[in-house]
């Protein structure tokens, strides 16, 4: 299907051969092209947008340099990777993106052979490429692989422990900082374009390791000329950390220069070893308002491209969660001075802003580096601080080893919030928070909770920070059922339930984002229905009580069902010796994919419907 007229370059253009057909005088305007229907396509759709219109030209220069998918890009986290998605033969799939069934909202692997690496989750691309790089050279193949990786992914520990080892096992990888926001680069020029010239050239490469065999004859004049050298390029080139590495440092170079990137990356292809690239973009380029404030243009909702503003969302009586978490924090920040706010690069997405605002020295943003955020949290607890550790549910799987030998397992008090817990909608699996119930349960001395509602996710936060050890309290996305929130700093009684609705025969007992649904559906079952309230420890009295008096037990939670809440119960039924039918409701055994939450919750069967529906089928 072509696309209109305003993109006559682009409408040929059906994979990235035949980008590489084109004269290299033809690269601009298909850059241009690939921006302009970047607009059009995401103010349809919503989605990632200033990453992407930052990196337009890069990706151009890539597929037109490299024999892609025979050689291979990995892109890192995947923001960025919109126009390489539109450039490899899905520009008329990219209105569908982060919706059911459509394209997706990161690379994916089995979305497209051009998608080398699966993604979501950052700092992961040069430890991919790396391992690609290594196993392809091991089969003696002759396969170029390019890691593509942000400024704030590179924040990542990660991204640096694979670079120490590309160093020691000289793999052939070129890594492409994509710099659009650091202050580590000078101002980008004709000089520093000739530079990169210069030392990208094969003269100067080959120049380098001749003189570097000769010279090692000699080797008192060896390292003289080797220190010369760094000392000299320490100077003029902010790459001395990468030389250390052990990698070949070329850069900083105009990101939007498409026959600068070009000419540079044919200059680099061919070179062996690890090599590095600095490119300086700009995030949002050639959108106005993308440029002015890429932080808003970051992720939008559909938009009219002709105005200078994005729409906001209707007023709501009701906060979302998130709002309700950065509220408390602030309200008991006020009240207790050992309260510390932690978050690994969200603070928008986590609800930190107006803390951030109001406790500038009590607000530590790591950056992506969700395991030290972990024991920073550790090393504060030590010394009678109060942290709280702001991370969506998913994140902290990356931060687990540093959750139980240096939080749990020395029983230290830091509270986590764990906001996006559940299926988070667009963002599909990488984003889902499936998964918390069952690696937080066990982990001794951790606290489990997740509110029914804003009012008690508010009570949740409160009792987590007052508890003397190890917390957690997990919420969903968006908004809850509207309760009212009372304005006090009130703790729940750790442990126990409520009763939501009497009835008879069937006992559900939900937890957090369920319970409205369960409520729903145990009203038209004549069931009892009750708010757990806790994961960890549960009530145990209330549980063994609704035994004795029930036919059947239901469990439901938006958690995998392997290991979660109602594996807790059928557990602690098995020791009492209960014997009695259960059925467990929650999360599939499968990776759910990405659609609007109530479409996906619909999907799974865990909305009100769905549970009912389940319920007759088990009790018929």
């Amino acid at each position: 299907m072509a696309l209109s007229k305003d993109f006559p370059l682009l409408n040929s253009i059906h994979s990235p051969a035949d980008i590489r057909a084109l004269s290299k005088d033809q690269l601009q305007q298909l850059a241009d092209e690939v921006r302009g229907y970047l607009t059009h396509t995401v103010s349809i759709s919503g989605g990632h947008f200033a990453a992407g219109l930052g990196t337009v030209e890069l990706t151009v220069a890539l597929h037109y340099v490299f024999n892609t998918p025979v050689d291979q890009l990995v892109w890192d986290v995947g923001h960025q990777a919109y126009p390489h998605k539109i450039l490899t033969g899905r520009k008329e799939r990219m209105p569908t993106i982060r919706t059911l069934g459509g394209v997706s909202a990161f690379p994916a692997r089995d979305e497209s052979e051009y998608d080398a690496f699966g993604v979501g989750h950052s700092s992961t691309s040069i430890s991919a490429a790396l391992g690609m790089a290594i196993a392809s050279q091991l089969r003696g193949e002759d396969k170029k692989m390019v890691a593509i990786i942000g400024d704030g992914s590179i924040t990542g520990g990660m991204a640096y422990e694979a670079m120490n080892h590309a160093g020691d096992v000289n793999a052939n990888l070129l890594v492409i900082l994509n710099d659009n926001d650091m202050s580590i680069s000078p101002p980008v020029g004709a000089m520093n374009n000739y530079l990169t010239k210069v030392l990208s050239s094969k003269f100067y490469s080959s120049v380098r390791e001749e003189s570097k065999k000769a010279l090692a004859k000699m080797p008192s004049v060896w390292e003289l000329a080797r220190k010369t050298e760094e000392h000299v390029k320490g100077m003029i080139v902010p790459g001395t950390l990468f030389e250390e590495l052990g990698f070949n440092y070329f850069g900083p170079i105009d990101g939007h220069d498409v026959e600068m990137l070009v000419s540079t990356l044919e200059n680099l292809k061919d070179l062996t070893g690890p090599v590095f690239l600095h490119v300086v973009t700009k995030k949002g380029k050639g959108y106005a308002p993308a440029e002015k404030d890429p932080l808003a243009y970051h992720g939008v909702p559909a938009f009219d491209p002709t105005k200078d503003y994005l729409p906001k969302a209707a007023p709501s009586p009701h906060p979302t969660y998130t709002e309700v978490f950065g509220r408390w924090l602030c309200d008991m920040a006020a009240q207790d001075e050992r309260l510390l706010g932690i978050t690994p690069a969200m603070r928008e997405g986590s609800g930190l802003v107006e803390f951030s605002q109001k406790f500038p020295k009590r607000y530590f943003d790591v950056a992506i580096a969700e395991q030290h955020a972990v024991t920073l949290a550790a090393g504060q607890a030590c010394q009678g601080a109060k942290p709280v550790v702001a991370i969506y549910s998913t994140f902290l799987q990356r931060g687990y080893d540093q959750l139980i030998h240096d939080v749990a397992l020395q029983n230290l008090d830091v509270l986590f919030a764990l906001d996006r817990a559940g299926l988070v909608g667009p963002d599909g699996p990488t984003h889902a928070g499936a998964f918390d119930f069952s690696y937080l349960r066990c982990i001794p001395n951790m606290l489990i909770m997740a509110p029914a509602d804003e009012n008690e996710c508010r009570q949740m936060l409160t009792t987590g920070f007052q508890h003397p050890g190890p917390a957690s309290v997990r919420y969903p996305r968006g908004k809850g059922p509207g309760a009212a929130i009372d304005p006090g700093l009130t703790a729940l009684e750790i442990g126990k339930a409520e009763i939501r609705h009497h009835g008879s025969r069937i006992a559900i007992l939900a937890w957090g984002s369920m319970v409205t649904p369960a409520v729903e559906a145990g009203k038209q079952l004549g069931a009892t229905v009750v708010n757990m309230r806790f994961v960890k420890p549960f009530d145990e009295a209330l549980v063994l009580e609704l035994a004795r008096t029930h036919d059947v037990f239901v469990t439901v939670e938006e958690n995998v069902i392997a290991g979660g809440a109602g594996s807790a119960i059928n557990t602690f039924l098995q020791a009492q010796k209960v014997l009695m039918p259960v059925c467990n409701i929650g999360l599939p055994d499968r990776f759910v994919e990405q659609g609007s939450r109530e479409e996906l919750l619909s999907l799974v069967g865990l909305n009100s419907k769905g549970i009912f529906a389940t319920i007759e089928q088990f009790c018929a």
